[in-house]
């Protein structure tokens, strides 16, 4: 193995690598693998033109047909600002260099915005997926304000060549409702069409921190975020890895279970990633982690460490942005190519 994973994971790597899941057993998951269009998508009402659109975004790269994905993502243009988000490398304010940064990187998918793609659509739909994502946060309003705005339609991301289309909905916020309701009618229409989705499901709100503890990643609301998000017929679920628990009690509000976090989860990052997988309706949609924000010379110990999770975990893959493409190409290459190497490691097993 060219990648030495143990040596990157430094202090982490028994616990990371021996720990035994005690919390949901890997019996009950729907676990990616080389049939998990078959096995699992031809069960659902999914059509033949989406399972053929699904199935070339699970076959494609370096990770092409083992049931995990390595996905590049790049929306921060808008979520961010460009200047915040390019001026590291500005090679890539060409939206060309995205695209063969997810070519080169021999990803699943490029997963970016409608001006992105659209610009370069007649040169790379036909040579690596598109996932459109079809609503944004800008941050170019003054106050700042936080909401997903649709920045185009669903016919749009069809003729364009996409695969898939992809959406973010920030649940606990005060535009949640309407978010909802956006993005279950763009889901209806894109799968109507033929294409798979992808849902962003983050949290958002000011009263998710209390106490200086911030449960936006916590992983029993995180994990009914996905639960809420695959009951909007998602495909595919995009979370952040999550790093505590025990968010609707600290917060007091909704409603849980004392035996969530007494035998469903732990404190190990394996087991709290775990109770994200199940609440993806056991694994049959598959819950892929985000990479998070570009910290420099720890960012490729990290991903690699974030990929042993989600694996371990029950999880399809990673999407990695920042931490790739704010970097020079050949590093970002290096690192995405790298998190495929944990997925491709036989030795690094489910939990």
């Amino acid at each position: 193995m060219g990648l030495d994973i143990e040596q990157l994971l430094g202090a982490d790597a028994n616990t990371l690598l021996n720990h035994t899941c005690k919390t949901i057993s890997k019996e009950h998951l729907h676990l990616p693998s080389a049939n998990f269009i078959g096995d699992v998508f031809t069960q659902t009402n999914r059509s033949t033109q989406t399972l053929m659109n699904l199935q070339s975004i699970y076959g494609q790269g370096r990770l092409g047909n083992t049931g995990y994905m390595s996905i590049l993502p790049v929306d921060q243009g808008i979520e961010h600002s460009a200047g915040a988000s390019f001026a590291p490398n500005p090679i890539y304010f060409d939206p060309e260099n995205i695209i063969k940064l997810a070519i080169e990187g021999e990803c699943n998918a490029v997963a970016s915005t409608f001006g992105v793609l659209a610009s370069c659509s007649r040169k790379y739909a036909h040579k690596i997926p598109f996932v459109v994502k079809i609503n944004h946060n800008e941050i170019l309003s003054y106050p700042n304000t936080y909401d997903q705005i649709m920045y185009g339609n669903i016919k749009s991301a069809w003729n364009l060549g996409a695969r898939a289309v992809g959406a973010t909905i920030y649940f606990g916020s005060e535009d949640s409702n309407r978010q909802i309701i956006e993005v279950a009618k763009a889901f209806e229409m894109a799968h109507e069409l033929g294409m798979g989705t992808i849902l962003w499901c983050y949290l958002r709100n000011p009263g998710f921190k209390k106490d200086g503890v911030d449960y936006h990643t916590a992983s029993d609301i995180t994990a009914q975020a996905n639960h809420l998000g695959v009951t909007l017929q998602a495909d595919i679920i995009k979370q952040k890895l999550p790093t505590n628990n025990g968010g609707y009690n600290a917060i007091n509000f909704g409603k849980t279970h004392e035996k969530v976090y007494s035998e469903l989860s732990s404190d190990h990052p394996i087991d709290l990633c775990r109770y994200q997988v199940a609440n993806c309706y056991m694994g049959r949609a598959g819950l892929i982690n985000s990479g998070g924000e570009s910290k420099g010379a720890g960012d490729l110990a990290e991903a690699v460490a974030t990929a042993v999770i989600n694996k371990r975990a029950g999880g399809s893959g990673l999407i990695s942005g920042r931490k790739a493409f704010q970097k020079p190409m050949d590093e970002g290459v290096n690192l995405l190519k790298s998190i495929q190497d944990v997925y491709l490691d036989s030795n690094i097993t489910i939990a």
